[in-house]
């Protein structure tokens, strides 16, 4: 185990609480997901935080304590299936020295990524014209959510985009922009150039905070990643509501970006997602320095 001792013991029957109070939160999410895809439904909002992002729901629901803390109780011993958990005075806990260097190596990426992100300005100016850009002069079998209508035809469409401007700074946002697209961004960023461009005020990089809690597991508190989960799909919804498709029939209606009011609204949600990243963004930024620490 680590030099730096666990600091919570939690009782057999605090931490089985705490299990099931997260297990049935997150359930109120996966249980619906996996029914759609019992039944081969597709969700072109939900789905993508389950595809995209790929962890499981199933690992999802799974609860860990986060570093020092000491499960107490023979039920803990569960958790040694782990190569992370160790067995020490008063129970089992999660051992940040069982990081092995290559993930090291990572954690130190992440948390020089998320402190920049602390203090770089944040940016509200890109409107969501993103997937806009990743429909960009397609035909309507190119487009990837075809089963539903598109609230433009494809020149209108063009327009839009070309009268832009498109000012995307997130790669994994732009990398999906149609070839023809892709010169009218002001930015061409590169898997390489993350640490340069990710900025706070971008949707997707809020969204991100998911991807990174769940990179960090089992070291991550289970109840921080179930709360960079739920920030992740309110910010798909806004994501699709201000897209191209129409999707009020399933209960998303349009924040039109084409227009004067729509992009103000959409800037208004930006800054509030940007706001409740924050605190996320700094537990991620301790914990990886909690992990740094061994």
């Amino acid at each position: 185990m680590s030099a730096l001792a666990a600091t919570t013991f939690l009782a057999e029957a605090d931490w089985l609480a705490r299990r099931s109070a997260h297990e049935a939160r997150v359930r109120a999410w996966t249980d619906p997901h996996q029914t759609r895809a019992a039944r081969g439904e597709r969700h072109p909002v939900y789905d993508f935080l389950f595809s995209y992002y790929a962890f499981r729901p199933a690992w999802l629901r799974r609860w860990h304590p986060g570093p020092d803390v000491i499960l107490a109780g023979n039920a803990a011993r569960e958790f040694l299936r782990w190569p992370e958990y160790r067995e020490v005075d008063g129970g089992v806990t999660v051992d940040p020295a069982a990081l092995p260097p290559p993930r090291r190596e990572f954690v130190a990426w992440l948390r020089d990524l998320l402190t920049t992100m602390q203090t770089r300005p944040a940016f509200y100016g890109c409107f969501g014209l993103h997937e806009w850009a990743m429909v960009y002069r397609q035909t309507p079998d190119e487009v990837r959510h075809n089963a539903w209508p598109l609230r433009f035809p494809p020149e209108e469409i063009a327009r839009i985009v070309e009268t832009g401007p498109v000012t995307c700074t997130h790669f994994d946002a732009f990398r999906f922009f149609t070839a023809p697209a892709r010169p009218l961004n002001n930015l061409q960023p590169t898997r390489t150039t993350v640490p340069q461009h990710e900025q706070r005020g971008c949707l997707h990089a809020n969204m991100d905070l998911y991807k990174w809690a769940f990179k960090l597991a089992p070291f991550t508190p289970a109840e921080l990643i179930a709360d960079c989960f739920a920030l992740a799909r309110d910010i798909r919804e806004v994501d699709m509501r201000a897209s191209p498709y129409d999707l009020a029939a399933l209960g998303f209606p349009p924040i039109a970006i084409e227009t004067l009011e729509g992009r103000a609204e959409y800037e208004r949600h930006q800054r509030a997602f940007a706001l409740r990243g924050e605190p996320l963004r700094a537990r991620l930024v301790a914990l990886c320095e909690r992990l740094l620490a061994g």
